[in-house]
């Protein structure tokens, strides 16, 4: 039972993500983490019970629950950014993990302690399986949009690079809260024809030829922003080419790419790069509030939990159409 300020979460869905996977993939000592511990940082379920010094969401209530989880007292976790909290580095070993399902048990399973209701937020009646996602694919595709959003004005054309889990997402952000023009490119005809069904203005596949289609879509000039949510070598190299001077880069995927800063160099004249990571809490209620009003749809494949052996495999030959979400037996 919970303690303190601790809530327990009766889970009804928890998405999976590439995230996952390196965790599963990382050779013995190559984690940040103390193994083991459960996986899932994307959960949506129902409070079951609350500690004696519980706040937030009553017990029925049915949340989302924000899955980086920092200090709670740091002035960045105060005003709801604990995906930057000032004590998680390498040099402060407060911190046991990054969250939910990193590092600290997660939602692949029938329940979830929370370590409090801040980290909770409420989603009415709305879908778990496609409620779950909204957690990180949702928030961070939303956090990168807003690192960009300010140079999006008066119809701007944006490169979305990646249309999967959070790709698909984001093209959705981008119509309901920019006037951009919105580009999508990925290596999978499928993934393209999401895109469109999401509201992309333009689909291309990645070819050698690529950036020359883009920069004809511009006019020539290039893309006021680019959301790069592969973040290999190839797709760094297409962000490059097809940004335009002053223009932003978001890289939100974990490919493996590099860049290389320095003046002069191959980055256009006043590029500014950010690296999004995950978002806020703030920011995760406005993204609830989307789906809530229809504007933001998670695409998702659904699996029992028993299966998720199953959706991970689909998950890592990139079969996956939007998210992959499983649910308790």
């Amino acid at each position: 039972m919970p303690t303190g300020e601790e809530v327990l979460v009766r889970v009804e869905a928890a998405g999976l993500c590439r995230s996952d996977l390196h965790v599963i993939d990382s050779p013995p000592g190559g984690l940040p983490y103390r193994i083991p511990f459960t996986l899932g940082h994307e959960v949506a379920g129902r409070v079951a019970a609350r500690g004696p010094r519980a706040t937030g969401p009553a017990v029925g209530e049915r949340v989302v629950v924000y899955g980086p989880w920092g200090c709670g007292r740091c002035a960045r976790c105060a005003s709801g950014a604990e995906n930057y909290c000032d004590r998680r580095t390498a040099l402060d070993q407060e911190l046991t993990g990054t969250g939910a399902g990193l590092g600290r048990d997660g939602g692949m399973a029938d329940t979830l302690l929370v370590p409090s209701g801040r980290l909770l937020v409420p989603v009415g009646d709305l879908d778990a399986v496609r409620a779950a996602p909204l957690t990180d694919a949702g928030l961070t595709a939303y956090h990168a949009v807003t690192a960009v959003a300010h140079s999006l004005t008066d119809g701007a054309s944006v490169a979305v690079l990646g249309v999967g889990g959070l790709g698909h997402l984001a093209v959705q952000i981008l119509r309901a809260t920019t006037t951009a023009h919105v580009l999508a490119v990925d290596v999978r005809q499928e993934a393209l024809a999401l895109a469109d069904s999401c509201g992309a203005h333009f689909g291309t596949l990645s070819r050698p030829d690529t950036a020359k289609v883009l920069r004809a879509r511009t006019g020539g000039a290039g893309a006021a922003a680019v959301l790069d949510f592969v973040g290999s070598r190839s797709s760094l190299e297409l962000a490059v080419a097809v940004l335009r001077a002053g223009g932003e880069l978001a890289v939100v995927g974990s490919g493996g790419g590099e860049l290389t800063v320095r003046k002069p160099g191959v980055l256009p004249p006043g590029t500014r790069i950010s690296l999004p990571f995950w978002g806020t809490v703030p920011e995760l209620e406005q993204v609830v509030a989307l789906a809530r009003e229809g504007s933001v749809r998670v695409e998702v494949e659904r699996y029992a939990l028993s299966s998720a052996l199953e959706a991970f495999e689909r998950l890592r030959a990139g079969a996956v159409r939007g998210r992959a979400v499983v649910v308790p037996d």
